[in-house]
């Protein structure tokens, strides 16, 4: 049963305004019509992204994972396409003072099945020494492929964070595609689910109307303390973290990552 109340103009402080089902349905269609577009507008992204050029590069550049260093071409692993996310890394941290925003993403791609029924392979690199880097993957419960790209140059190490894309022909590798800044947002559904909320992402950038609850800095919900609140003190870590076993409460932090 659907209740309405009986003025259709009452508002709630801080909360959208109450109307009946119809006048809530006439307000929903006509976004509608906005949604459609914007969907068909990433359609045409998706298709100018298939139409970029492409760069080649040596395949055979070493990296180092849990079986020692291997060919670049190894994290095909025999199929034609590749995606690699690109973690950050602070040399010396403890596991709470990594990347909370690169955590928080590789968190998003603990299973890469149906990418590999359609014939792509993912895996996650990152510039830290093998000797922190395994730890660490251990530690959060990781499983997908992990590498140290420590010293090696673009398209295959260079700058971290970020979503890239590789084509193999043979033994031939290509880079196609990359993010930057918030195109990281593909790997993260948690951020689409909360952009369909009626407070979002509760962050100070964001459009909201008058007398909504006040939000704060971007990426404020990626650290937390051991009670959940968000926080970036020394007692926090990661939101990620929380749920792996051994994840108690933290006297020291190294750098954490910046977000944009």
């Amino acid at each position: 049963m659907t209740t309405t109340s009986d003025d259709t103009t009452t508002g709630l402080s801080g909360r959208p305004p109450v109307v009946d089902l119809a006048t809530w349905q006439a307000a929903r269609d006509e976004l509608l019509v906005r949604e459609k577009a914007h969907t068909r507008a990433g359609d045409a992204l998706a298709a100018a992204r298939r139409r970029l050029p492409m760069v080649e590069f040596d395949g055979t550049v070493e990296v180092v994972g849990a079986g020692g260093s291997v060919p670049f071409l190894e994290l095909f692993q025999g199929r034609d396409e590749l995606v690699v996310y690109k973690h950050m890394w602070h040399d010396g941290a403890p596991h709470q003072g990594q990347c909370e925003g690169c955590t928080w993403a590789a968190w998003h791609l603990k299973d890469a099945v149906y990418l590999n029924a359609r014939g792509v392979s993912f895996a996650i690199v990152t510039t830290g020494v093998w000797e922190e880097v395994a730890p660490f993957v251990e530690f959060m419960g990781y499983t997908q492929p992990w590498y140290s790209v420590r010293d090696v140059a673009e398209p295959v190490g260079g700058d971290m964070g970020r979503i890239a894309c590789y084509l193999r022909d043979g033994d031939r590798v290509f880079l196609t595609y990359s993010t930057t800044g918030r195109g990281n947002e593909a790997v993260n559904p948690s951020m689409s689910l909360l952009d369909m909320t009626p407070y979002g992402r509760g962050e100070t950038w964001e459009d909201t109307p008058e007398g909504w609850p006040e939000g704060r800095g971007a990426c404020w919900t990626w650290r937390s303390d051991a009670e959940g609140n968000p926080a970036w003190g020394e007692t926090s870590r990661p939101v990620p973290q929380w749920t792996r076993p051994g994840a108690g409460a933290v006297e020291t932090l190294g750098r954490r990552g910046d977000c944009h």
